[in-house]
């Protein structure tokens, strides 16, 4: 077990939570200047502040345990070829528990507010917990496609043949680019750990729905891995044959 690399896990995770999740919580509607201008961060404020989290915990934390950050990412990878399933539970526990540390700071700052009502908490979902009011089948398809495209994205920036010192500002701008898109829709998970922390604290309506979040993000991670590992990845991208072998033994 790599202690280190947990860790890791754990601190990118709740970065990634925090600044998200936190830009959303506590800045994305802050109400309205003395000149009627809006002081809030908005969509776009918030779709920036996840990429952000990425961008700085991808070059801070990536040397360490690869920077994953995301259950649905540790998963992918593993059926990609780039990682091994014996590692991936430990990871996901890390995450999880980064995950749960950053929403309950969240939850400690933004109750300090008089009058704090929590709300959906940032949480994710469909149908009357949708932002625009979109059904079940949109956020299912949302979540599947932006997630195999960050995962395909992901593979290969990584990949021995990229320019590894822009990996983590490519990875980063990609996570802007669907929150971009997909806040609209779901709130944008395309990350199981970010949507169970969040729906914790927001109640059992949003915990009843937390099954898409896990579901979809995790699909569209398998595909977009297998997509990029038979489709346009290279064989020399693999780990090597003997954790490779391992790897696929675990997920038979």
């Amino acid at each position: 077990m790599n202690v280190k690399a947990l860790a890791a896990e754990v601190i990118g995770t709740f970065w990634l939570v925090l600044g998200g999740c936190g830009a959303a919580i506590i800045a994305s509607d802050f109400g309205v200047g003395g000149n009627g201008t809006s002081l809030g961060i908005g969509f776009l404020g918030v779709s920036l502040a996840f990429g952000l989290t990425v961008v700085t915990g991808a070059y801070a934390l990536g040397h360490v345990s690869g920077g994953h950050f995301n259950p649905a990412i540790t998963i992918g990878l593993v059926v990609g070829g780039r990682f091994e399933a014996a590692k991936a539970v430990g990871y996901v526990i890390a995450q999880l528990v980064g995950a749960m540390i950053a929403a309950t700071v969240l939850y400690g700052i933004a109750s300090g507010k008089p009058g704090y009502e929590i709300g959906t908490f940032a949480a994710n979902g469909y149908d009357e917990f949708s932002p625009g009011g979109y059904g079940l089948g949109s956020a299912f398809l949302v979540e599947v496609v932006l997630t195999a495209v960050f995962l395909a994205v992901i593979m290969g920036v990584t990949s021995k043949k990229a320019t590894p010192a822009v990996g983590g500002l490519t990875i980063g701008l990609t996570l802007t680019l669907i929150h971009l898109i997909s806040i609209p829709v779901t709130n944008t998970s395309v990350n199981p750990a970010r949507s169970t922390s969040q729906a914790i604290f927001a109640g059992s309506d949003q915990l009843k729905q937390l099954w898409l979040f896990w579901l979809a993000p995790i699909l569209g991670g398998v595909l977009g891995a297998l997509i990029h590992r038979y489709v346009v990845g290279d064989p020399e991208d693999l780990l090597e044959p003997e954790e490779l072998a391992q790897g696929e033994a675990t997920l038979r």
